[in-house]
C-alpha cells in the first residue's frame, strides 16, 4: 500500500509540475516561422531555433506563419488558437510588420497608423486579459543596401507604431529593427548575404535556380536573430530571463 501511494505522489507531483510549467507563444510571419524540410531547407525562421537559446524549463509553441499580417493572421483562427491555450505565467511574444504593407491584397494589409496598431492593442489586451505577458518587437529589417552601401529601411511607419504603443501600454519590447539593422550593416552588403538566402543555380541542392531573397534567413541568420532576441529578452525581467540559457 505504501507502495502505491508513493508512485501516486510522483505521479500526482508530476503532473502538477507540467501543469505548472509556462509556455512560450510565438506569433508572427515567415521571419519568425518554422519551415519544412529543416534538414534540407536552407530557410529558417528564427523562432524555428529559438529552443536551442531555452531552458527545458519552459515550452515553445511557434504559431508564427508564412505570409500572415496582424490581420489575417487573427482572421485565419490563428490567435484563437493561442488564446485559448493562455494562462497565467505564459508569455507572447508579437512580431508582424512585413505583410501588413501589402498594399495589393486586402486580406492582409493594414494601414499602421489605425488599423495595425489597433490589431497590435488588441492582442496586448487579450494576452494580459489571460494572465499571461505580452512582448511586442518590430520586424526585423530587410537587406536593403542601396549603391553606397547604405542600408535602407523598407517597413516605413510599421515599427514606429510597434515602439508607440509598447511606449504607451507599458509593453515588453524588444527592438529588432534596431538590433539586425546593426548586425547587417556591420557585416556590409557582401558579407551580410550569408545572414540571407543567396544561391547561384546548383549551388544548394534545394534550388535549382538563382536564388537571392533579402528577406527570409539562413540558418546562420536564423540563429544570429534569435541570440539577439534573447540578449535583449533577458534584460526585460519579464520572468522569462529565468528560461533563457
Amino acid at each position: 500500500m505504501k507502495k502505491i501511494l508513493l508512485i501516486l505522489g510522483i505521479v500526482i507531483s508530476t503532473f502538477t509540475l507540467a501543469q505548472k510549467k509556462p509556455t512560450l507563444f510565438l506569433i508572427g510571419d515567415s521571419t519568425m516561422s518554422n519551415k519544412d524540410n529543416p534538414d534540407k531547407n536552407p530557410e529558417h525562421g528564427w523562432g524555428q531555433v529559438l529552443g536551442q537559446f531555452m531552458t527545458n524549463g519552459i515550452e515553445i509553441q511557434n504559431h508564427a506563419m508564412n505570409g500572415r499580417s496582424s490581420k489575417s493572421f487573427r482572421t485565419e483562427g490563428r490567435w484563437d488558437k493561442v488564446e485559448k491555450q493562455l494562462k497565467k505565467g505564459d508569455f507572447v511574444i508579437i512580431q508582424f510588420g512585413h505583410n501588413d504593407q501589402k498594399l495589393k491584397d486586402s486580406t492582409k494589409f493594414t494601414n499602421p497608423h489605425t488599423q495595425y496598431r489597433a490589431n497590435l492593442e488588441r492582442y496586448v489586451n487579450e494576452t494580459r486579459a489571460k494572465g499571461a505577458t505580452p512582448i511586442l518587437m518590430t520586424s526585423i529589417t530587410r537587406r536593403n543596401f542601396n549603391e553606397n552601401g547604405v542600408l535602407i529601411d523598407t517597413h516605413t511607419d510599421y515599427p514606429l507604431m510597434v515602439r508607440l504603443v509598447a511606449d504607451d501600454m507599458k509593453v515588453a519590447f524588444v527592438d529588432m529593427q534596431l538590433l539586425t539593422e546593426q548586425i547587417e550593416i556591420a557585416a556590409g552588403p557582401e558579407k551580410s548575404k550569408l545572414l540571407h538566402l543567396h544561391f547561384k543555380a546548383g549551388e544548394n541542392p534545394y534550388y535549382d535556380k538563382d536564388k537571392a531573397d533579402d528577406t527570409h534567413l539562413s540558418r546562420l541568420g536564423a540563429e544570429t536573430v534569435a541570440k539577439l532576441a534573447v540578449k535583449d529578452l533577458k534584460k526585460l525581467k519579464t520572468g522569462l530571463e529565468k528560461y533563457i540559457k
